[in-house]
């Protein structure tokens, strides 16, 4: 099932920050005691007990005319139609206020579950507060104080209540399921019209064109495929900003659909940093990734050309020393044909197990080869090494001490393992575990 999105959504000063900060786990979010101060949305993903989701932080909504309230209410209407739980934040020290209701009446709307939480509540005898916030017509009230972590529990059991009604994916495991992102106008709908040699997605010059995540179920060669366009940074009846920070979340959700993720450059104007923060989400999500570089017959060439642009992606995308780069021109459908045998690879691969006896041999072999670390007189002793998942293959390893495991020792294992079952396109994890 794809992860669920919640988004925090209230007036501003009620805290979303904190508490958004105490779901993720770590301060992602700037916290200060002045309404207005996340002027844009913040993405994350969370965990609570068995599910996971990615959440959305957003500026305040108010019907003020104060700075950045006009552009934080929009953010937060677009967290309201991209999310799939809404949690409606308020204040418990300061009552219902008319920002409050107006904040209910935009929920109303959206016709998505809302969890009402209470915050601020931080003790016992302030809990009789939350009684005047029926009112707002969401049922019963979570008292919770983010500064303090009370009632975080409750809150996200009534949350996960809602996960059960997010539709499955409706294809089967043999399908390959991949996605094209990128900043705007690198050619990924030209891209797609490339790949399926048909004009199935609306192409443009001007940036933002494509209005939603469109699939495209096809097949080629025998293999089932589905295409998920994700240039989308509007949305039918609702004009979104033309910003591409603002399609992050779209990105977000595609990825997380996926089995292989398209990074696409634009070969004319080169890498920049946006493109690097676009990649970055989907190695974070342990996708394979295959690097496309398009727009490669505008650029002017010789013999040298190809390596020395492939040399600068490695030394701009270091995290990404796994995938392959494909130079193409989905103007002109010139290479074309080097990308589909990338996305199979990296699907292969992303989805492969190794046998536990050869995988044993390598990583001891590896350990003969380069003897493990020590710290303060100790010695790692590494005992045995298992495959505990696919799609990313993550390996646990079992040792005497976890934390003698340096991260250098760890990129060690990784390159023999890569070395001995190549693994081209996909990340792989490694988890040192101490031995019972």
């Amino acid at each position: 099932m794809p992860k669920p999105i919640i988004a925090i959504v209230g007036r501003p000063n009620v805290g979303k920050s904190t508490i958004f900060n105490r779901i993720v786990g770590e301060r992602v979010s700037i916290v200060e005691d002045i309404p207005g101060v996340t002027r844009d949305r913040i993405y994350s993903s969370g965990e609570w007990l068995t599910h996971q989701f990615n959440i959305i932080d957003t500026g305040g909504i108010d019907i003020g005319d104060e700075p950045f309230l006009a552009q934080i209410r929009q953010q937060a209407e677009i967290a309201i139609d991209e999310a799939d739980v809404i949690i409606f934040l308020t204040n418990g020290r300061e009552g219902v206020t008319s920002a409050d209701e107006e904040v209910a009446k935009i929920l109303y709307r959206s016709k998505k579950p809302v969890v009402l939480a209470v915050n601020k509540i931080d003790n016992f005898e302030m809990r009789s507060a939350i009684y005047d916030f029926y009112s707002l017509g969401f049922g019963e009230p979570f008292p919770i104080s983010g500064s303090h972590g009370i009632g975080l529990g409750d809150l996200l059991d009534e949350v996960a209540k809602n996960f059960k009604h997010i539709a499955a994916d409706e294809y089967d495991d043999e399908t390959i399921k991949f996605s094209l992102i990128g900043r705007p106008n690198v050619g990924k709908s030209s891209l797609v019209n490339a790949i399926l040699g048909e004009e199935r997605v609306i192409v443009s010059n001007i940036a933002g064109t494509t209005r939603d995540a469109i699939d495209t179920p096809y097949k080629a060669n025998g293999q089932d495929f589905v295409i998920i366009d994700t240039a989308g940074m509007r949305k039918k009846g609702k004009v979104y900003e033309t910003t591409e920070k603002y399609s992050v979340l779209r990105a977000l959700k595609a990825i997380d659909r996926s089995d292989v993720v398209l990074v696409v450059i634009d070969g004319e104007e080169g890498i920049i940093e946006q493109d690097k923060k676009i990649a970055g989400y989907a190695h974070e999500a342990g996708r394979a990734v295959v690097i496309v570089v398009n727009k490669w017959d505008a650029v002017e060439k010789d013999e040298r050309t190809m390596k020395e642009f492939e040399q600068n992606i490695r030394e701009h995308f270091l995290f990404l020393s796994y995938a392959q780069v494909v130079f193409l021109s989905a103007k002109t459908t010139k290479r074309i044909h080097t990308l589909m045998p990338e996305i199979v690879k990296a699907s292969e691969n992303h989805a492969l197990r190794v046998q536990t006896n050869i995988l044993n041999e390598v990583v001891m072999d590896a350990v003969a080869m380069n003897p493990t670390p020590t710290d303060k007189g100790k010695r790692l002793k590494i005992f045995y090494a298992t495959q505990v998942a696919v799609k990313p293959p993550a390996f646990a390893v079992f040792v005497n001490e976890p934390e003698l495991m340096h991260f250098s020792y760890e990129r060690f294992l990784e390159n023999r393992i890569r070395d001995a079952f190549g693994f081209e396109g996909t990340p792989i994890k490694i988890f040192p575990r101490a031995r019972k």
